[in-house]
């Protein structure tokens, strides 16, 4: 499959970075209004994962500066999007009408009806949209899935997902809300996209916290209610300059507790005795195999049912439902069905 990454900024880094390790996917071009990034100089990038920024040997790729004449190109059948949020469905959607596959980086778009949008001229167009809700990928999460998939665990009976780090540096997007949908949005959707993944819709929700861009603070701790009984916690944000990054989970189930912080270890299970046992992990990039399933299902023409937009959208709703959730300090909230 024939590829176009848009955006050279640290997503965009990081995809590339993982496109040498998926094989059959060729690069074909680059989409850029930095032209030193055009060059090949990402040394400048930098975000809370995947390492310094980088050279890239460009000299065998088309460089464009703007979406028409890449879109233009017969050449690309796909074109995965590493832009500011705000921008990303309005670039979905002229790709998708001009024929092209599209991969979205996270959040699929700044609300719920955008998504809509979305997901219908893809439907219209016939082509692959998939968001790159990249946890779905990670090992660590996969493990994870796996072992409460399987039934073997019993019920669950609780969960704690958190994710945190310093306020990006890196960008000057990012705090603007208008662009980035604000940092509890921008960061947090990867846990609100697990809980419902592997547990639902809540039948309502309650949230806390903070938010003081201007000193890089915006904090929320929310909590997921299920009809079951069963209570997900979902906390983190940005944290005042130099906070390392850490994303980490708990989930307790009648046959065993999984546990996991990227900061410490591989994910454990502890079961009613003994000193647990790492959980078999598959794979070691989770950006590598989000890329090469999404090429999967372009050239198959399968929707991709590991990670659906439509679920990707409700992420969007919930995520959005919980920010707003933390300006009433607690209250308990339905769901709307």
């Amino acid at each position: 499959m024939r590829l176009a990454v848009a955006g050279l900024g640290f997503m965009g880094s990081t995809h590339l970075k993982a496109l040498r390790n998926v094989p059959g996917v060729e690069l074909v071009a680059v989409l850029s209004r930095d032209e030193k990034k055009l060059a090949g100089d990402l040394t400048g990038t930098a975000g809370n994962l995947g390492g310094p920024g980088e050279c890239f040997d460009f000299s065998q790729v088309r460089k464009y500066r703007d979406l028409a004449s890449a879109l233009a190109d017969p050449g690309i059948e796909a074109l995965d999007i590493c832009l500011p949020s705000d921008l990303h469905e309005s670039w979905a959607l002229e790709a998708l009408r001009h024929g092209k596959h599209v991969l979205v980086e996270k959040p699929m778009a700044l609300d719920g009806t955008a998504c809509d949008r979305m997901i219908h001229e893809a439907r219209q167009q016939r082509r692959v949209l998939m968001v790159a809700q990249v946890l779905r990928f990670f090992p660590a999460y996969r493990a994870l899935v796996s072992a409460l998939k399987t039934g073997e665990l019993g019920a669950v009976r609780g969960g704690i997902f958190r994710r945190r780090c310093a306020r990006p540096f890196w960008s000057d997007w990012l705090p603007d809300r208008a662009r980035s949908g604000g940092g509890v949005f921008d960061l947090l959707i990867h846990d609100v996209d697990m809980a419902l993944h592997l547990f639902g819709a809540p039948e309502a929700i309650a949230a806390t916290g903070h938010e003081n861009i201007e000193i890089g603070v915006d904090l929320i701790s929310a909590r997921l209610f299920y009809g079951s009984g069963l209570v997900v916690e979902i906390e983190g944000g940005w944290y005042h300059a130099g906070f390392p990054f850490s994303m980490e989970y708990t989930v307790v189930a009648d046959g065993g507790t999984l546990d996991y912080n990227s900061a410490l270890s591989s994910p454990r299970r502890y079961g009613a005795d003994g000193p647990g046992e790492d959980l078999p992990l598959k794979g070691d990039d989770g950006y590598a195999a989000e890329i090469a399933y999404f090429a999967q299902c372009c050239q198959s023409g399968e929707e991709p049912v590991l990670c659906r937009p439509e679920e990707s959208a409700a992420a969007v709703r919930l995520t959005r439902a919980i920010e707003q959730a933390r300006r009433r300090n607690g209250e308990k909230i339905p769901c709307q069905s």
